[in-house]
C-alpha cells in the first residue's frame, strides 16, 4: 500500500520506517528542506536505538522517500497519517493549528478518496474538527481515523515493531478494512487490533499516560514515606509489583517524569476536563507531586553543605528525560541545573547522547565535559539524573580521586546501597537509607 505520513518527528519517523519495513511504499512529508535532504542522504534526524538500521534498509529498499511537497505525496497515496506536533498552549490544552492546516491543505489538494489517519495525541473531538477542516474545501469522499501511538522513547523500534495492541478509532467500515489490512501482519501473530469510536479512541491515548503518570508520581510518594519511616522504597517496589493487578513496570522512584508525553498529555486532559466543567482532580496533584519531585534533591544538596552551595562545582551526569533518547523536552537536568544556577552553583554535565541539545538551549551558562569522569574533575558533588548503562558500574576508586568530595546524589536508585558505602561515599538516592560514610 502506498502510505504518506505528514511530519517527520520523533512519531512520524518511527512510523513511516515501521510501516516501510511492513512492506509498504511510505512517503514521508516535512516543510524543512534541511532535514528532508539529510533524510534522503541517511541521516536519522533523532536518536534511537536500531532505528538507524531500520531506516537506511527501507531507503535501499526504496519502500522509504522524503519530500516537502505534499501534493505530490498525496497523489501517491490512499492512506495520510497525521504525525504532527500538538504543543501544549498556555493553558495547557493542545494546540491543533499544525494538524488542522494540513488537513485544510488535503483538502484543498485531494482529487480521489483518502483515509486520514490522526497519529498525533490529541484531544477528544479532534477527528471531528479534522473532518470539518477537510470538508470545508472538498466534496470529494474521505475518511478521519484515529490511531494513537504508544512508543516508548529508547524502545520505540521494539515497540513499533511489537505492539501490544492496536487502537484505530473509526466509524467507516471502508477506514476499518483499510487500517486492517496496514495491520495484517501484526494481527497474523497474535497482536490485538482493538476498533473503536474516534473520540473513544483519542481519549484512550490521554487515559494510558495520564495513569502511567500517576503510577510513577505515586510511587515517589511511597518513596518520600519511605524515608519518612525509614522503609526501603526497593523492598516495597518488588512486594507491589508482585500482584500481577500492579506489575513491575512503571514503579521506578526517581526525580519525577518528563519527556514529550506525559507532561503534555496530563495537562491537555486536565484543560480538556475544565472545557467540560470536570476536574481531574488525580491528574492536577500528580502534575504538582511531579513538579516538586524534579527538584528533590536540591534542598538535599544545601542541606549537607549547611544551606550554602554559592560556589560549589556540581557534576551532573546525565541530561536526557531518560536514557537511551537525546529528548529533553521536561528533563529533570533542566530543572535542577536552573536551581543549582540559582543558588550560585556551577555545573559541569556529561551526557554524550543529549549535550548538543542542551547545549543549544543553556549556551555556556553551564561547563560540558567529554567524559563522565572528566565531569568529576574537582566537584563538590555528584548529581544523577539520567539512569544510561554508562553509569550503572563505574570506578569508584577513580571517582574518590578527581572528587573534591566523595558525595553522590542519585536520582534514579543506580546503586545497591551497599557498593557507595563500600567505597566511602556519601549517598543520597530516593525513598532508601542515606549512606553517610
Amino acid at each position: 500500500m502506498n502510505i504518506t505520513i505528514v511530519g517527520t518527528g520523533y512519531v512520524g519517523l518511527v512510523t513511516g520506517t515501521t510501516l516501510a519495513e511492513l512492506g509498504n511504499s511510505v512517503y514521508c512529508v516535512d516543510i524543512d528542506e534541511k532535514k528532508v535532504e539529510g533524510m534522503k542522504n541517511g541521516i536519522v534526524p533523532i536518536y534511537e536505538p536500531n532505528l538507524e538500521e531500520m531506516f537506511l534498509r527501507n531507503i535501499q529498499s526504496e519502500r522509504l522517500f522524503f519530500t516537502t511537497n505534499l501534493k505530490e505525496a498525496l497523489d501517491k497515496s490512499e492512506v495520510i497519517y497525521l504525525a504532527l506536533p500538538t504543543p501544549p498552549g498556555e493553558d495547557g490544552s493542545a494546540d491543533l493549528s499544525y494538524v488542522l492546516k494540513v488537513a485544510n491543505d488535503i483538502g484543498e489538494m485531494m482529487t480521489e478518496y483518502k483515509v486520514v489517519v490522526n497519529k498525533s495525541t490529541v484531544p477528544v473531538g479532534t477527528a471531528e474538527r479534522v473532518r470539518e477542516a477537510i470538508s470545508s474545501k472538498t466534496n470529494i469522499n474521505f475518511d478521519v481515523v484515529s490511531n494513537p501511538e504508544f512508543l516508548r522513547e529508547g524502545f520505540a523500534v521494539e515497540d513499533s515493531m511489537n505492539p501490544s495492541r492496536v487502537v484505530v478509532g473509526a466509524s467507516s467500515e471502508k477506514a476499518k478494512d483499510i487500517m486492517a489490512k496496514i495491520y495484517q501482519p501484526f494481527t497474523n501473530t497474535g497482536i490485538p487490533i482493538i476498533f473503536m469510536d474516534e473520540k473513544s479512541s483519542e481519549l484512550t491515548k490521554y487515559a494510558a499516560n495520564s495513569f502511567l503518570a500517576v503510577k510513577i508520581t505515586f510511587m515517589n510518594e511511597i518513596a518520600n514515606y519511605c524515608e519518612k519511616v525509614g522503609a526501603d522504597v526497593d523492598k516495597v517496589r518488588l512486594g507491589m509489583g508482585s500482584d500481577d493487578r500492579i506489575g513491575h513496570r512503571f514503579l521506578f522512584p526517581g526525580i519525577g517524569y518528563g519527556g514529550s508525553c506525559f507532561p503534555k498529555d496530563v495537562k491537555a486532559l486536565i484543560r480538556s476536563g475544565k472545557q467540560e466543567n470536570f476536574n481531574f482532580q488525580i491528574l492536577e496533584a500528580t502534575e504538582n507531586v511531579n513538579t516538586s519531585q524534579k527538584v528533590i534533591l536540591v534542598s538535599e544538596i544545601e542541606k549537607y553543605f549547611s544551606g550554602n552551595i554559592e560556589g560549589k562545582k556540581i557534576a551532573m551526569w546525565g541530561l536526557a528525560f531518560k536514557a537511551n533518547t537525546d529528548d529533553i523536552r521536561e528533563a529533570s537536568s533542566l530543572d535542577n541545573i536552573a536551581l543549582l544556577l540559582e543558588k550560585g552553583a556551577t555545573v559541569v554535565a556529561y551526557d554524550a547522547i543529549a549535550e548538543n541539545n542542551v547545549q543549544k538551549l543553556l549556551g555556556d551558562k553551564i561547563q560540558y565535559a567529554k567524559g563522565m569522569y572528566d565531569a568529576l574533575e574537582d566537584v563538590d558533588a555528584l548529581f544523577i539524573a539520567t539512569e544510561w548503562p554508562e553509569f550503572k558500574n563505574p570506578n569508584f576508586e577513580l571517582m574518590a580521586r578527581k572528587m573534591k568530595n566523595k558525595v553522590i546524589f542519585d536520582g534514579r536508585n543506580m546503586y545497591p546501597l551497599e557498593i557507595p558505602e563500600q567505597n566511602g561515599f556519601y549517598y543520597k538516592s530516593i525513598g532508601r537509607k542515606t549512606i553517610t560514610k
